[in-house]
């Protein structure tokens, strides 16, 4: 079996069955992130098929420095947001919507705990803000200042959009348990 590094060594000499099998390797995983922030599959598609070529011309540049994995998913994630500000209008939304810590908190019992596939499907209702931001922050664990920086906007409007974010979904979960009993 190749090791993680022979195989980007031969993937940097430029072999196509290298660069296959990586490809192979994380392409499953990937295209996941890049769901997670845009709706459409084939804009997801396209987002990875850009981050992977992207991915292969900077190969020469990785530093074997941490997860090669998670050098990757940052090169996917920002790809993904280049296609999310071409293909989705992502505003930010100052709608009224109650703050989490005003919202009854109940306890997860085995009829409310969604699916993982439902859940994604959840957050793909989302406003392309909120799901942006929710992403980043919850799922690939930026931080506000780093979101801020990356989407052009305000610390405070990250925070603002992950809250909403967290509400609206507390919401449809909460709707979806009545809705399925």
């Amino acid at each position: 079996m190749t090791t993680e590094a022979e195989l980007i060594a031969a993937c940097v000499r430029g072999e196509h069955r290298a660069q296959r099998q990586l490809y192979d390797r994380l392409a499953g995983l990937m295209l996941t992130v890049c769901r997670r922030y845009l709706k459409r599959r084939e804009d997801a598609e396209e987002a990875l098929i850009l981050g992977f070529a992207k991915m292969f011309r900077a190969l020469p540049n990785y530093r074997f420095e941490g997860s090669f994995e998670g050098w990757v998913r940052r090169i996917m994630v920002n790809e993904a947001l280049m296609q999310l500000r071409h293909r989705e209008m992502m505003t930010v939304s100052f709608e009224e919507f109650a703050q989490p810590e005003n919202l009854a908190v109940t306890a997860a019992t085995a009829d409310t705990q969604l699916q993982a596939e439902d859940l994604m499907g959840l957050l793909a209702t989302l406003p392309a803000g909120y799901r942006t931001v929710f992403n980043l922050y919850a799922l690939e664990g930026y931080g506000h200042q780093e979101i801020a920086e990356l989407l052009g906007i305000t610390e405070g409007t990250s925070k603002s959009q992950l809250s909403k974010a967290r509400a609206m979904l507390q919401r449809r979960v909460q709707f979806s348990a009545i809705t399925s009993n």
